[in-house]
């Protein structure tokens, strides 16, 4: 064996022991945990998130904010290009005038069919005085014939005068009828030109509303996370644009064991204590228990329950408090949950709620 192998092989050694001396020194710092009456699991803190996203396809034309920005409910963030909404606004709006002024022209026509319907009315009631003079004419005429005081042929013309009364007569009403049904048509027009109106309008106020659509607000208060897209690119609709975090929604979701997740009621008080601050402990409450089991996700395993199958659970921060500390808020920061199921144990002290100023 040379010399260079031997110290090789010390050098070896050597980092194989420091390596197992680190190793029970880690486990011997970390802690033991509160004692029985207390469950624990590792997690992250998350927030429910929001893709603020186009209705209508089209180019970015601006951004109104930057990552990391806190913005308000309706506040605008983006506006996208609306130059072919305007143009097609203007032309509904022109259509929507085009409509009032057909309205306006149907309605002219029912007038003069109502008065072409007056018209021939009036002239019925002067072709029934012809007809009654007619016939009172006749029926002169033939008692004279009886009695041989008039001649045949004035008895005739008589005749004659009263079917032609009643010829002219059921000619007026015959128009007196047209003109009615005129007017019915004309009202007809009316209503629809009405409907057109109608129609119009809507298309007014529906360009009206994608324009409006176009300016993107905030749905909710929150944190800008980051820029999806940028100005001047294009999108389809529901193209997103920004993704936001909503501070008052905050939680750490986690996993126990079945045997502690079906000792854990909905509203459960939970400590959090995050690796990044282990000074503070935060209050959270358990707002979801997974109602089927799942295995332990790599990222949470632990080598006592490696194999176990686990219930997801949630533990949501006070809106309150976030409210009050929206600044101070991280997504992403693991931590650990610590939950009491034994209602006789009381919290140590290092597990006394302890919050930022």
């Amino acid at each position: 064996m040379t010399p260079a192998f031997k110290k090789k092989a010390a050098a070896t050694v050597i980092l194989i022991a420091v390596a197992a001396i680190a190793g029970l020194a880690w486990t011997a710092l970390q802690p033991s945990g509160p004692g029985a009456g207390f469950v624990s699991g590792n997690g992250r803190i998350e927030a429910t998130e929001v893709d603020v996203a186009t209705k209508l396809g089209g180019r970015v034309d601006s951004i109104l904010v930057k990552e990391g920005d806190f913005v308000e409910a309706g506040q605008p963030l983006a506006r996208m290009q609306v130059d072919v909404l305007d143009a097609q606004r203007d032309e509904a709006l022109a259509k929507s005038r085009q409509a009032v002024t057909a309205v306006a022209s149907a309605k002219a026509q029912v007038a003069v069919r109502q008065s072409d319907t007056a018209a021939a009315q009036a002239l019925v009631g002067q072709r029934e005085s012809e007809l009654d003079a007619a016939q009172r004419r006749y029926a002169r005429s033939e008692t004279l014939s009886e009695k041989g005081m008039t001649t045949r042929q004035i008895l005739d013309d008589d005749r004659a005068s009263v079917h032609g009364a009643q010829a002219t007569l059921a000619g007026a009403e015959a128009q007196v009828t047209a003109s009615e049904a005129a007017t019915a048509a004309a009202r007809a027009e009316v209503v629809g030109a009405n409907s057109g109106v109608e129609a119009s309008e809507a298309t007014v106020a529906r360009v009206e509303a994608d324009i409006e659509d176009s300016q993107l607000k905030s749905p909710r208060a929150g944190r800008v996370q980051y820029r999806i897209a940028q100005p001047g690119e294009v999108l389809g609709a529901g193209g997103k644009v920004l993704n936001l975090v909503d501070l008052s929604d905050v939680y750490m979701t986690f996993f126990l064991p079945e045997r502690a997740a079906g000792r854990v009621a909905l509203g459960s008080e939970v400590r959090l204590v995050l690796d990044a601050a282990p000074q503070y402990v935060i209050p959270a409450r358990v707002s979801y228990v997974a109602s089927t089991a799942q295995f332990t996700p790599k990222t949470v395993e632990t080598a006592s329950e490696r194999q176990k199958l686990m219930f997801r659970v949630k533990a949501r921060i006070d809106p309150e408090l976030l409210k009050k500390h929206r600044t101070l808020v991280k997504t992403g920061l693991p931590g650990m949950a610590w939950l009491k199921v034994d209602e006789q144990a009381v919290w140590p002290a290092d597990l006394v709620l302890k919050v930022p100023d």
